[in-house]
């Protein structure tokens, strides 16, 4: 059987390949900014806060789906290109059927102790009712939320990245309209913006689930093979991308206590807005290296060293190109992105604007990082892919956190995610070059 990852990619093809995922993964990003948008426009930037704060236990459900699923899909690929496909379809139904059920657990649990959550995770008496009110519809609908990271990954795997895409703009606009609908005319406030976006996740989950019990290309559900092993091999290969996400729960807790103490909830919704534009601006490197980890993986399943070598040229000029450009945009633009929240003249606006200026020196160093984490984890070395993304997160971003501030303030806080990218690039390229005999990538 021949798969599309077989095909042989040049620069421009490998592009158009990743292309749906760099999309897709920036309408997923555009889910939370869209409703930061509409609730700081038409509720009040207290709600926008609301919803930064409850960000961390969102984040813990995103971060196991991408393991699981990160990792699963390096091993998918690797069997297609070792000729297992019908070994490949159990490993996939097997995650899928372990998600679904973790899925339905967190939305059990979250909904029954919302409110002692939204208190660890340091909600003012202000913004309790808010934050309880997002935190019980997220966490209520984590089995899609779950399934659309999934499908997102097993649809590139698939061959079909173009699906994924569609479902993912299709959300997206689903989201966008029903914000609209649900807080401006009906009112509805923080809870409009929440029942959007779970409607939104509700579409891939869906029709992803359709698709694969129909599909009968390359990938569809099977009679499932539970093997510990390589359920355990899933999750350590993924652990680099659950520690980037649980770190980013922890270091969006840590900006809010940090601005909360110095600035009030002005300085929260100061930080949410940055965080935002992170989010968008980093979206890009991520859905790139998602796009490009199953070509990698079945090319080194299928000891192609040749075509190995050329995707990741073709991976690392366009990661330094992305890098500077979108540096360049987040310093030139950083007002006008910081206006779509918050009204020129506000504290809120001074805050973030000066923020920006400081902030955007990050993204000349953070693609590397997310492409070489990627890149390990492709290669199914989840040990080198887990210090890189434990270094760059819970080391260096929360050490930065942690002292920065103390000695200069809130510009502390602007700079701990610079330096530490800068650190991480360091880390990155020594592993890059010590790794490069191991698998013949360079």
């Amino acid at each position: 059987m021949s798969y599309s990852l077989s095909k042989k990619f040049t620069f421009g093809s490998l592009l158009v390949f990743a292309l749906p995922t760099m999309i897709m993964m920036v309408v997923m990003s555009l889910y939370t900014i869209v409703d930061g948008m509409f609730v700081s426009r038409f509720v009040s930037t207290n709600a926008l806060s609301s919803i930064n704060i409850v960000y961390p236990a969102v984040n813990i459900v995103l971060g196991i789906s991408v393991m699981l699923s990160t990792g699963s899909n390096a091993i998918v690929a690797r069997k297609m290109g070792e000729g297992k496909a019908e070994s490949a379809r159990e490993t996939f139904t097997a995650i899928i059927l372990l998600n679904i059920g973790i899925g339905l657990a967190i939305a059990v649990f979250g909904n029954l102790f919302a409110a002692p959550i939204v208190r660890l995770l340091g909600a003012s008496d202000v913004l309790l009712k808010d934050c309880v009110t997002y935190l019980r519809w997220q966490l209520g609908f984590a089995p899609a939320f779950m399934l659309q990271i999934l499908f997102q990954m097993y649809f590139i795997t698939e061959g079909r990245p173009g699906i994924g895409l569609f479902l993912t703009l299709a959300a997206g606009l689903t989201n966008a309209v029903l914000d609209y609908v649900l807080i401006v005319p009906m009112g509805y406030g923080i809870a409009g913006a929440a029942i959007a976006t779970v409607t939104g996740y509700m579409i891939p989950a869906l029709i992803g689930l359709i698709y694969f019990t129909r599909s009968r290309k390359s990938l569809w559900f099977v009679r499932p093979k539970w093997d510990r092993r390589e359920l355990g091999e899933a999750c350590l290969n993924g652990s680099s991308e659950m520690v980037t996400n649980l770190s980013a729960g922890v270091i969006t807790f840590l900006f809010n206590r940090l601005m909360m103490r110095f600035a009030g909830e002005d300085g929260v919704a100061a930080i949410t807005i940055i965080q935002y534009s992170e989010f968008l601006l980093n979206a890009l490197f991520m859905g790139f290296s998602q796009g490009v980890s199953p070509v990698i993986s079945f090319n080194y399943g299928s000891k192609n060293h040749s075509q190995l070598k050329s995707v990741y040229r073709t991976s690392m000029i366009f990661t330094l190109g992305a890098s500077v450009t979108v540096f360049l945009f987040a310093w030139w633009a950083g007002d006008a992105v910081v206006t779509v929240f918050a009204r020129t003249g506000t504290a809120v606006y001074e805050l973030a604007s000066h923020g920006f200026s400081i902030f955007a020196f990050g993204f000349l160093f953070s693609g590397l990082n997310i492409f070489s984490s990627a890149l390990f984890t492709a290669l199914e070395n989840g040990k080198v892919s887990a210090v890189i993304s434990f270094v760059r997160t819970f080391g260096l971003i929360i050490t930065s956190l942690l002292v920065l501030p103390a000695l200069l303030g809130v510009d502390g806080v602007w700079m701990a995610i610079p330096l530490a990218e800068l650190g991480s690039t360091l880390l990155c390229l020594y592993f890059r070059k010590k790794n490069k005999g191991n698998y013949h990538y360079a």
